[in-house]
């Protein structure tokens, strides 16, 4: 599979967008009612932030099936020192196109580009069990906490050169665009393509009543509202709830397989 690596161009915006779109459709935040990862590339691109030689996108036989866009982000060490990083997301690969290795090449590809501008690390937050695979570490293991001090195994990071993070510990930060969309905005921005059936998430009932009652209680004190939200939940942080046992991940990891949601370490 010749998978072809180029700049995006604002010829390709539209395009992108659509593909972001159909990628993240199946969005798994409880509070939203339609993803918005489309509207945040759209904005993105507009941020100071915004990185353009890190903007890629991937095409195989000349049609666009995956994009990456990165912003820069930073961190705030504990003695003082500003550390400046990049951020990338999302990171889009159609559905039907995934698993091939294309997010895997748009990554490689843009790493080496930003080693060669001199930045020393990408810090995400994205699927916990799925980007270690490919060198990211848990933020927390290298000492870095977001803004309030917290930490969760989806907050990942990826030294660019060996050492480069050595020695530092602090608060790692963002451009505020990744925090300021709206429901009504993404609504009004969404009208720009063609309609969808709206996705339906997942009731936890459904994983719930095919756990020992143990795990069941793990997961509903924890507040999970749908199956799809346990996409941001590591192996690690769902196997170590009270309650919860060997026999409760298996089912999980069925479930969501069920449901074509990959999870767990697996």
């Amino acid at each position: 599979m010749d998978i072809k690596i180029r700049p995006e161009t604002p010829a390709d915006y539209f395009e992108v967008e659509a593909i972001t779109r159909e990628t993240f459709w199946q969005f798994w935040e409880d509070d939203r009612t339609i993803c918005d990862e489309h509207l945040l590339v759209h904005k993105l691109r507009d941020s100071d932030a915004f990185v353009p030689e890190l903007d890629y996108v991937a095409e195989l036989d000349g049609k666009i099936v995956g994009h990456i866009i990165y912003t820069k982000s930073w961190i705030e060490a504990d003695d003082g020192k500003k550390y400046d990083t990049l951020t990338f997301g999302p990171l889009t690969v159609l559905p039907e196109y995934q698993g091939k290795g294309i997010g895997r090449a748009l990554m490689q590809h843009s790493f080496a580009k930003a080693k060669e501008l001199g930045y020393r690390a990408v810090i995400i937050y994205g699927i916990p069990d799925y980007y270690p695979r490919v060198g990211f570490k848990r933020a927390a293991e290298l000492g870095l906490t977001l803004v309030d001090g917290s930490t969760f195994d989806a907050f990942l990071a990826y030294p660019l050169y060996e050492g480069a993070l050595d020695g530092i510990r602090g608060k790692h930060d963002f451009d505020p665009v990744y925090m300021q969309l709206t429901q009504e905005e993404t609504l009004e921005f969404d009208k720009r393509f063609p309609p969808k059936k709206p996705h339906i998430q997942i009731p936890i009932d459904v994983l719930l009543e095919r756990l020992e009652p143990s795990a069941a209680k793990a997961l509903q004190e924890k507040g999970f509202k749908t199956v799809d939200v346990l996409k941001s939940q590591s192996e690690r942080e769902i196997s170590s709830l009270p309650g919860m046992d060997a026999k409760g991940v298996e089912t999980i990891r069925a479930v969501m397989k069920e449901y074509n949601y990959p999870w767990g370490e697996k």
